[in-house]
């Protein structure tokens, strides 16, 4: 990575400790560190927007009772509108909130294909050694590992949008154990993000001066890695791919 990545300069030493594999609570004692790695998400392409945090107590910092996603969910409705990849903007929302976390919106710039831990561990070893790009990966205590992809696209023409059955928004989560797609209307959380419990977070297992991927190059080495982890057999044709109308 330039240290002219993102548009900044002084930078690369920073946000080189922080790809290297730095969590966030780690960072937090860094001036502009946390500041330093949205505005690098940002300059790759994928919109931001500000999200809820953790509140002492396992709560959710946006204190609805039973806060089914706490910490994990954007603090306002109009977060598909709000995101942005905006240097100014994405600077005042880490000034002015500094615990908050933030989501990228997929569907937009990039997709998300989001996977439990192990299978996600168990794929991108086989997809490195494989000799296949690899995008930006994340990974979260709470079970997950997330493959950051180029999107199939927003068409003018819905006729020409790729519906797939693994395809995920926020309301369908638990209805996606194994590997979900999310695009259009949908979103994941982006490093640095803390969740609810002692020293859980969402980090990067490869940083965002990776280049997007195409999703299908992935795809069916994460579904075998899933159907492994779920202890079944992968329907690639039924389950995996998606069709054009």
């Amino acid at each position: 990575m330039s240290a002219e990545f993102g548009g900044r300069t002084g930078r690369q030493g920073k946000l080189s400790q922080w790809l290297r594999g730095r969590r966030p609570k780690e960072a937090a004692a860094d001036d502009g560190g946390r500041e330093d790695l949205l505005l690098a998400v940002a300059a790759a392409g994928l919109p931001l927007a500000p999200a809820a945090y953790p509140a002492p107590g396992y709560r959710c910092s946006c204190d609805r009772v039973g806060c089914p996603t706490p910490a994990r969910h954007p603090v306002s409705f109009a977060w598909q509108t709000q995101s942005t990849t905006d240097r100014a903007q994405i600077e005042r929302w880490a000034r002015h909130q500094p615990q908050a976390n933030f989501i990228t919106a997929t569907g937009m710039v990039h997709d998300v294909l989001d996977v439990p831990l192990e299978a996600g561990r168990e794929a991108l070893q086989r997809l490195l050694a494989a000799g296949v790009e690899v995008g930006p990966v994340a990974a979260s205590d709470d079970g997950r590992m997330l493959f950051f992809t180029l999107t199939r696209g927003t068409p003018e023409d819905e006729d020409e949008w790729w519906p797939c059955e693994l395809d995920c928004h926020p309301e369908t989560m638990d209805e996606h154990p194994g590997l979900r797609w999310h695009c259009r209307g949908s979103y994941v959380l982006v490093p640095p993000a803390r969740l609810p419990g002692d020293d859980q977070t969402v980090h990067w297992v490869r940083g965002p001066e990776h280049a997007l991927p195409d999703p299908l190059s992935l795809l069916e080495v994460l579904t075998d890695a899933c159907a492994r982890y779920a202890g079944t057999e992968p329907d690639h044709a039924s389950a995996a791919w998606p069709l054009r109308h």
